[in-house]
C-alpha cells in the first residue's frame, strides 16, 4: 500500500437526497484517486457504483431486538465502524449528517481508543435546522459535532445556522465547501420540441419541507393557461398526499412520477423549468443539477438557495408558500424565448464556473490530508 493512500470510511443516508449524492460522488472520486473507501449505510445509496475499484460497502443492520429499530441504528453503525476500522485500519471517517452518523463515529472512537480514525463531519441541513434546533437534542448534536476533528458545510447560510442553532463556539472552524455537480454527466442536450407542450420538473425525497404539493399547485396554475407537463422524480413520505392532490385536481394525465430509479440527468435534460418551492434548503443540489443541464430554476428564496440560484439571472426566487408568484415566473420563462435562452446559458455557465466536481473534491482531499496529519483532538474539544 502506498504511503500516500488513505483508508477512508464514509457514513451517509441511502435515501434519495443530496447528502447521499455528495457522499457517493466524493467517495468514488477518492477511490479513483487510489484511496480505499468503505461506505456505511443501511443499503447502497442510489449514486454509489459498487463496481468502482477500491470501493467496499458495509450494511448497517439495526439490532433485531424488541425496541424500535431506528433507535438502535447509531449503535449498529458504531459496531460496524469498529469492526471495519480494526480490519481495514481506517485513517478517517467522513460522516455526512451529525445525527446519527457523528454519534456513531464518536462511540466507535471511544471503543477504538488510540488507534481510532480521525473524523470529518459534513453538516447537510436538518441535522442543524431541525434536530439541532430542537432544545431536547441541541446539546447532544453539539457534543457530537465538536467531538470531530473537522467540520464542513455546503453553504455559508448553513454554517451560520450551525453556530446559532447548535450554540457552537464562534472560534469553531467550519469550512464551507459548496456541493458540486458532474458537468460531464449533467450537461445541456439540445432537443427537438415535438409539440408546444413544455415540461416542469421537480426532484426531491418528498419530505414535508420540500413542499411538493406546492409544486403541483404551481403546475396547475400554469397548465390553466398553456399546455405543460409535470415530471416528479423521487419518493418519500409525502408521495401519497401529492398523488392525491394530483388526482383531485384532475391532473393525473399530465403528471408523471418517475420514482427513485430514474436517470436524473436524462429527466432534467428534457425539462424547461425546475421547481423547488422548499420551506428550507441548506444548498439545493437538485437546483444545481438542473442549472448544469441549462434548465432555469424557480425556487424559494430561503436558506442557501440564493448562494446557488442567482435571482433574475439563472432563475427566479420567490417567498415560501406563494404558488401564485412562482407560477407567474414560470409563465414568464415559458412565454419569453429570449429570457429562457439567456437564463439557460447563465445557469450552465454558473454551474461550470463555480460548482465543478473536481475542485470541490480536491478541497475535501486537502481536509482529509490535514486532519489525518494532525494529532487526534479531544472529544470535548
Amino acid at each position: 500500500m502506498s504511503a500516500a493512500q488513505l483508508r477512508i470510511g464514509v457514513a451517509c443516508f441511502s435515501t434519495f437526497g443530496g447528502s447521499g449524492v455528495i457522499a457517493s460522488e466524493t467517495g468514488m472520486s477518492m477511490a479513483r484517486r487510489g484511496h480505499r473507501v468503505a461506505f456505511f449505510s443501511d443499503k447502497p445509496p442510489a449514486r454509489l457504483d459498487l463496481s468502482c475499484p477500491n470501493i467496499s460497502f458495509h450494511a448497517v443492520a439495526a439490532l433485531d431486538y424488541p425496541v424500535p429499530a431506528e433507535r438502535s441504528y447509531a449503535l449498529a453503525l458504531a459496531a460496524e465502524m469498529i469492526e471495519v476500522a480494526q480490519a481495514e485500519r481506517l485513517d478517517l471517517l467522513h460522516v455526512h449528517y451529525a445525527v446519527p452518523h457523528a454519534l456513531g463515529a464518536y462511540l466507535a472512537r471511544q471503543v477504538l481508543g488510540a488507534v481510532a480514525p480521525k473524523v470529518l463531519i459534513t453538516l447537510h441541513g436538518t441535522d442543524v435546522t431541525r434536530i439541532g434546533a430542537n432544545p431536547k437534542f441541541s446539546s447532544l448534536t453539539r457534543f457530537a459535532v465538536l467531538a470531530g476533528d473537522a467540520i464542513t458545510a455546503p453553504s455559508r447560510w448553513l454554517a451560520e445556522q450551525a453556530f446559532c442553532n447548535l450554540g457552537l463556539p464562534r472560534e469553531t472552524s467550519i469550512e464551507v465547501i459548496p456541493n458540486f455537480v458532474d458537468t460531464q454527466r449533467f450537461r445541456v442536450v439540445r432537443r427537438e420540441i415535438a409539440s408546444a407542450e413544455r415540461v416542469l420538473t421537480h426532484v426531491s425525497n418528498f419530505r414535508p419541507l420540500k413542499r411538493v404539493e406546492d409544486v403541483v399547485r404551481i403546475f396547475a396554475r400554469v397548465r390553466g393557461e398553456m399546455p405543460v407537463k409535470l415530471h416528479l422524480v423521487g419518493d418519500g413520505p409525502e408521495r401519497p398526499r401529492v398523488d392525491g392532490l394530483v388526482h383531485s385536481l384532475g391532473l393525473a394525465g399530465a403528471v408523471k412520477f418517475f420514482g427513485e430509479g430514474a436517470d436524473v440527468a436524462e429527466v432534467l435534460q428534457g425539462s424547461d423549468v425546475f421547481l423547488l418551492p422548499s420551506e428550507t434548503e441548506s444548498f439545493g443540489l437538485g437546483a444545481l443539477e438542473a442549472m448544469a443541464c441549462g434548465v432555469p430554476v424557480v425556487a424559494s428564496n430561503v436558506g442557501g438557495l440564493p448562494e446557488v440560484v442567482l435571482d433574475g439571472e439563472t432563475g427566479f426566487l420567490a417567498p415560501v408558500g406563494n404558488p401564485d408568484e412562482m407560477a407567474k415566473q414560470v409563465r414568464r420563462l415559458l412565454t419569453d424565448e429570449n429570457l429562457h435562452a439567456r437564463m439557460s446559458r447563465a445557469a450552465r455557465s454558473r454551474a461550470e464556473t463555480h460548482f465543478q466536481l473536481e475542485p470541490a473534491v480536491e478541497r475535501y482531499h486537502a481536509v482529509y490530508r490535514r486532519v489525518v496529519g494532525t494529532r487526534a483532538s479531544s472529544s470535548t474539544r
